[in-house]
């Protein structure tokens, strides 16, 4: 066992094999300490993320290296079956079984019979990677992938076998079709297959549909938990949206081991400040405005204020400044212009944005496409219950725009020693630059070449935000709040939580330098 760095707040702990993964992921779950936010099994990782507030990184590897070397006790495997109904009527049911060398009949049998385990999650909130010591196989990945795979089709791929929560492009032999309700978000439990599940295939009926007709959990999932009525109070109807606004809060960590990305603010500091301008628990949803352009209409006496990225406001034509708290009488139009320096800024309303809240956030997932939709003209914006005290009296300063080259800090990240000794010192020693291909997901740097000396991909393996992932190109990618839960590109680095606010507000064009992070003080 290997543990490596991954940033301020997580490790990556690497073994020889998925059965050594999913026994280290078992030995860690059933001793799961306070301040362990996320377990996140891979092809040959576990990725331990922390709240370093409760737990210290130290801490964490203490308890890490100590549960290596424990037994598992009967009571500590937690561990569910799920039963999955199947009709085997897929696209590549020939070709698959042609590939490797037996008949249909043979696989269906083969695959049926077999029992399965739920290694990971990723590629999609809910999707589970599943293997089995009964399913020796290797199939091969179609060579042009499809664009299309429907909801519920059941594929292989290598040693896995899946089935797809959603519709969505996959390059999976598409063995069969299934009903199950793979990924639900408004239940309790939204991904019905967790690591560590044990998952039975039941040949059924095709129903009318041609999908299988009948099949259920032997430990389902929990009920829905209806949500209380609430009256609404409608704050303001949307004019103009601007090229993107979305609902965001501080996101909905915890979740990654289920394929859910953590999401939330891109600047989490700047809607912070926002609710505090207004008054509001700084856990409380607000819009986040992509390069301006926003008009709306009060629908009450409103306090609202703007923080993040800089451009005019004005209440009715008349300008008022940002970052301080602005009254908007009823019936007023609010406009957030263009923005002149920054990206993204944050609207906070007295009260906070009421929406859906899924395991506890409301925040818009653009990838997953979990969360609210994107707001359009029309839309009405009601307001929540998060007041936690006065409108305060003063607005809060300095408030500057960003400078002409961000300095990021980078936290060490795991795969670092995949690099040249040269190319790790390029990280820092460069300028870099943020390109045109950059959003929510992630942010592609332009600059030199970093130049690897170990070639080929990563076993699939868990990231994070700010994750500095490396193509082959070598132009490093840093992922966003929105970005893929798993990844097989090597990471170099991990920014730091002040540096990833930094990059929220970072246009194409705008110069990077990187410097190396200091220690976490726990």
């Amino acid at each position: 066992m290997v543990i490596l760095p991954f940033g301020e707040r997580a490790v990556l702990v690497e073994v020889a094999d998925l059965r050594e993964v999913l026994s280290l992921h078992r030995r860690l779950e059933s001793s799961r300490p306070e301040g362990v936010l996320d377990l996140v099994p891979a092809a040959r990782t576990v990725l331990v993320r922390v709240d370093p507030a409760v737990l210290s990184l130290s801490a964490a590897r203490s308890w890490i290296e100590g549960e290596d070397a424990a037994p598992l006790s009967p009571s500590g495997d937690r561990s569910r079956t799920v039963e999955i109904p199947i009709v085997y009527d897929g696209a590549d049911l020939d070709a698959a079984a042609s590939a490797l060398g037996m008949s249909v009949t043979a696989l269906v049998e083969r695959h049926a019979q077999a029992n399965w385990t739920v290694a990971f999650t990723g590629f999609a909130p809910g999707f589970g990677y599943l293997v089995s010591e009964e399913w020796p196989y290797d199939v091969p990945r179609l060579e042009s992938p499809r664009t299309r795979v429907p909801a519920g089709a059941v594929g292989l791929a290598g040693e896995f076998t899946g089935a797809y929560p959603r519709e969505t492009p996959g390059g999976w032999q598409l063995i069969g079709s299934t009903t199950a309700v793979l990924f639900d978000p408004a239940a309790s439990r939204p991904a019905l297959l967790q690591p560590g599940d044990r998952v039975r295939f039941a040949p059924a009926r095709p129903s009318a549909s041609g999908t299988a007709a009948t099949g259920a959990a032997e430990n389902p999932a929990p009920p829905k938990q209806e949500p209380a009525a609430r009256p609404e109070r409608p704050a303001a109807e949307i004019v103009e949206p601007g090229p993107l606004t979305t609902v965001q809060d501080q996101g909905r960590p915890g979740h990654l081991a289920a394929g859910i990305a953590i999401s939330g603010a891109a600047d989490r500091g700047a809607l912070r400040t926002a609710n505090r301008l207004v008054g509001n628990d700084e856990g409380a949803a607000g819009l986040e405005i992509t390069l301006g352009g926003l008009r709306l209409t009060a629908r009450r006496d409103l306090w609202v204020a703007v923080t993040g990225a800089w451009g005019p406001l004005s209440v009715d034509g008349r300008a008022v400044p940002g970052r301080s708290a602005v009254r908007v009488p009823a019936g007023a139009e609010f406009a957030v212009s263009a923005f002149t320096a920054g990206v993204r800024g944050y609207l906070a309303i007295r009260g906070g944005i009421d929406a859906p809240a899924l395991l506890g956030s409301a925040a818009t997932d653009v990838l997953s496409g979990l969360g609210p939709a994107r707001l359009l003209a029309g839309d009405v914006v009601r307001i929540g219950d998060r007041v936690a005290g006065p409108v305060p009296p003063e607005d809060l300063h300095p408030w500057t725009a960003p400078a002409d080259v961000i300095e990021v800090p980078v936290a060490p990240g795991p795969r670092a020693d995949w690099f040249t000794e040269h190319a790790r010192a390029v990280l820092f020693d460069a300028v870099w630059t943020v390109s045109s291909d950059a959003d929510r997901v992630g942010i592609r740097l332009d600059g030199p070449e970093l130049a690897r000396r170990v070639g080929g991909e990563v076993p699939s393996e868990a990231m994070l935000p700010g994750a500095l992932q490396v193509p082959p190109l070598g132009r490093p990618v840093v992922l966003g709040p929105d970005g893929p839960v798993t990844g097989g590109y090597p990471v170099i680095g991990v920014v730091a939580d002040v540096g990833r606010d930094l990059l929220a507000q970072a246009r194409p064009g705008t110069r990077i330098r990187m410097r190396h992070a200091r220690p976490h003080p726990r």
